[in-house]
């Protein structure tokens, strides 16, 4: 499982010549290390001299870490979801029993390995609101990782909806397709936005 691997161990599974792990999982470590970056800042901003935010900064520590294992868990799913398409694509055909099976088991296995990534746009979402919140009572000495946070959401959103995409497309249900994609059709565009927008409040704080 992706979230008890060490990273090199991770990063070699991830550079061989396998199916899995793939993108869906590296955007889920994407948004993990986003959550875990705030979860730091927010330890930072504790003590005498910021306990008038103490409350705000507990709850973001509490829904940053929250964010952390739910991020590891959409990793291991995303890889579970994959090896599925992966398995249903092989099994038998050849008859019309055997060939409804397989059809069925495909499109069943893309629908969840498209739930996943979903999921994980909301996480993405979830970890820029957190560093959006924290920022302006930010430890000025780490604002630099809030930039940071909010960059790797970023990076998991878009890469989640790229994922999205090509399992929605190989959807053959209409109305299943269409329910798929409007879950989060705009999502990522809002997470892009408010990440753009934060990275740049941390580099007017930080150059002044």
């Amino acid at each position: 499982m992706i979230s008890s691997a060490t990273i090199s161990d991770y990063l070699a599974s991830l550079a061989s010549r396998e199916p899995t792990p793939g993108g869906g999982a590296a955007a889920a470590l994407h948004a993990a290390q986003g959550a875990a970056l705030v979860a730091m800042v927010a330890r930072y901003t504790t003590g005498p001299k910021y306990e008038q935010h103490a409350d705000l900064v507990a709850r973001i520590i509490s829904g940053a870490d929250g964010l952390v294992a739910q991020a590891l868990r959409l990793a291991d799913a995303d890889q579970r979801a994959f090896q599925a398409v992966i398995d249903a694509y092989k099994l038998p055909s050849g008859t019309d029993e055997l060939n409804a099976v397989r059809t069925a088991s495909i499109q069943d296995a893309l629908v969840q390995a498209a739930e996943v990534p979903a999921q994980l746009v909301l996480v993405a979402g979830a970890v820029v609101d957190h560093a959006t919140e924290l920022f302006d009572v930010a430890n000025a000495n780490v604002v630099s990782d809030v930039a940071a946070a909010a960059d790797a959401a970023r990076a998991a959103a878009t890469t989640a909806r790229v994922n999205i995409d090509i399992n929605v497309v190989a959807v053959k249900d209409t109305e299943t397709r269409s329910r798929l994609a409007a879950r989060t059709d705009g999502l990522e565009e809002k997470v892009i936005l408010a990440a753009d927008a934060l990275v740049k409040r941390v580099r007017e704080r930080i150059l002044g």
